[in-house]
């Protein structure tokens, strides 16, 4: 899955819904990443028709969000993605684009560049040894280089026009393989790009093929690397390091946990998160849904998410955890205890995650 992962959301004042949507619009994927949380590209894409596909945009609109963030799965795969982000925008919402640039052409730019408020590549490594293997495809590095290219240049035509250039940026997911080489993305990725305003660097979340006991082992970050995540000195290390026209951003993702006792604080992350076919989470990150937009009101399934936040059942998995190990642990036990019989039986059938040809730690450069 291309996605915010890494996204801070804060309710309005006010508000009856979330502040932002995150809509996985399809499963079809050309990349097989290591950690997908979605599994696109091994599940059946799950694509609505483009009537359908309005129809939930309609249904997302009515919940008032701020920010609408098109993932998947490589959203540039679904047919009329610029009509429904057009949908979107025409409704005051700003519509975030995330893809792994494999599909990312000239003639998709000129209509994306007026309906998306930004694009962002993900690129989870600085050479194409460590990208490519955690995307699962030779050649997914240089794909991500063009496209990247591609709105660099075409962004800089545009603020020539004297029209609004377009906003886009690298996300990275932030894996124990490459977590010591996140400085290359200021000194060999950043510069490249002088168009390029936002570099995020985000903590894998135990999620989907992501929470397999083999990839807990071997990639979810260690406790200690999750608390330079958190800390100011990374931040300011690779803020230092990028150009000044480049807004960094580092997040543990830990808000995605949604632990009972942030929720008993006033959870500042209020999200929903929308399946391609219009079924809705009741936890982004978790399985589980509770009902359809194309079949029932925004606002109930809405109110139905939030009550899930304080089911017994999640309080009891998730009020002991602790370390990262602890999350995907819980976060196993709640897909397996929400999901439908459908997802248990893809949960069955995950294959074991082998570590294999992990890249080295950079010289001098070894974070554990």
């Amino acid at each position: 899955m291309d996605g915010p992962a890494d996204a801070t959301t804060t309710a309005k004042p006010g508000s009856t819904g979330p502040r932002d949507v995150i809509w996985d619009i399809t499963y079809a994927c050309p990349l097989r990443c290591t950690h997908c949380y979605s599994e696109s590209g091994r599940r059946p894409a799950q694509q609505p028709d483009h009537e359908e596909l309005l129809r939930i945009a309609d249904a997302i609109i009515a919940l008032r969000p701020d920010v609408v963030s098109l993932a998947g799965g490589e959203p540039l795969l679904v047919p009329g993605i610029a009509e429904i982000a057009a949908r979107l925008t025409a409704a005051g919402v700003q519509v975030v684009l995330y893809t792994g640039g494999w599909r990312l052409t000239p003639g998709m730019l000129d209509d994306l560049a007026e309906v998306c408020h930004r694009v962002v590549v993900s690129l989870d490594g600085a050479t194409a040894e460590v990208h490519d293997r955690i995307r699962g495809r030779a050649g997914s590095f240089e794909r991500a280089l063009d496209a990247l290219g591609l709105l660099d240049r075409t962004s800089r035509a545009r603020r020539e026009q004297g029209v609004q250039p377009i906003q886009f940026g690298v996300d990275c997911v932030v894996v124990r393989s490459n977590f010591d080489r996140l400085e290359e993305f200021c000194t060999r990725i950043a510069p490249r790009f002088p168009e390029m305003r936002i570099l995020s660097f985000g903590a894998v979340i135990p999620a989907g093929l992501a929470s397999r006991t083999g990839f807990a082992d071997h990639e979810l970050l260690s406790d200690a690397q999750m608390a330079q995540l958190s800390g100011e000195p990374l931040h300011q290390r690779l803020t230092a390091l990028a150009p000044s026209s480049v807004l960094v951003l580092v997040t543990d993702n830990l808000h995605l946990q949604m632990h009972p006792r942030e929720i008993a604080r006033g959870l500042d992350f209020q999200a929903i998160q929308v399946e391609p076919d219009g079924a809705v989470r009741a936890m982004p990150v978790y399985e589980g849904t509770v009902g359809n937009l194309l079949t029932e009101p925004a606002d109930v399934l809405w109110q139905r998410a939030v009550s899930r936040w304080s089911d017994p059942f999640v309080i009891r998995t998730l009020t002991p955890v602790r370390t990262v190990r602890d999350w995907a642990e819980a976060a196993r036990r709640i897909d397996y205890r929400f999901g439908s019989d459908a997802v248990r039986a893809r949960i069955d059938r995950r294959p074991a995650f082998v570590p294999h040809d992990l890249p080295s730690p950079a010289p001098g450069n070894r974070g554990q």
